[in-house]
């Protein structure tokens, strides 16, 4: 787990762990907790003042906030506690779609722990849409990191660590910038192309 400026890696922001499940998917190696921890103790220290941090929409970047009002999948107890509390009727035996569909029409959007623990030390948490991590520059940098350690693996974890060392030292300050300016034309090139659909509406 790392992070990524234009002046390359964010410095103090590395963390290595050793996967304790066997998901068959490098994503079920993360959690909530591992992901908060890292966030508080490796990220907000090191990050810039005033930084906007770009993250996706994985499910352990989405935690809600203690305050926040409960979303789709909240349990059904959560969110009729929610409408209770805001004085909407419903009846004992409402069906949970039931309640999401007043919650939907009543409801603020949900507020996230991370965003919430940015937000106190001046930052802004950005989410780029689902589904498009051609929009999130770390993930060009992890391709170069991967292919490296493809290339010299010889499937060891000692050697897993060392490569992994060699790896990272590949992606340079001229590789993270360079990143970002294409991830920003690709950004462009999404907004002209809403504004032509808007148009042909």
């Amino acid at each position: 787990v790392t992070a990524i400026t234009e002046n390359g890696w964010l410095h103090g922001a590395n963390m290595v762990f050793k996967s304790k499940k066997n998901s068959g998917d490098y994503h079920g190696q993360m959690n909530a907790d591992i992901f908060q921890k890292w966030f508080v103790e490796m990220i907000l220290p090191n990050v810039p003042k005033k930084s906007l941090i770009i993250l996706d929409n994985a499910s352990y970047h989405k935690t809600l906030a203690p305050t926040s009002t409960p979303t789709n999948s909240s349990k059904k107890a959560d969110i009729r506690l929610w409408l209770e509390a805001n004085k909407v009727p419903c009846a004992d035996d409402c069906l949970k779609a039931e309640l999401i569909e007043l919650l939907k029409k009543l409801a603020p959007e949900p507020t996230y722990l991370i965003d919430e623990l940015a937000s106190q030390q001046g930052h802004e948490v950005l989410r780029t849409p689902p589904y498009h991590p051609e929009l999130q520059p770390i993930e060009l940098c992890w391709g170069v990191i991967k292919n490296h350690v493809a290339r010299n693996s010889n499937f060891t974890m000692s050697n897993l660590l060392h490569q992994l060392e060699q790896a990272f030292e590949k992606v340079t300050a001229n590789t993270c910038s360079k990143t970002i300016k294409k991830i920003k034309k690709n950004e462009e090139a999404f907004w002209i192309e809403d504004a032509k659909l808007d148009s042909d509406e």
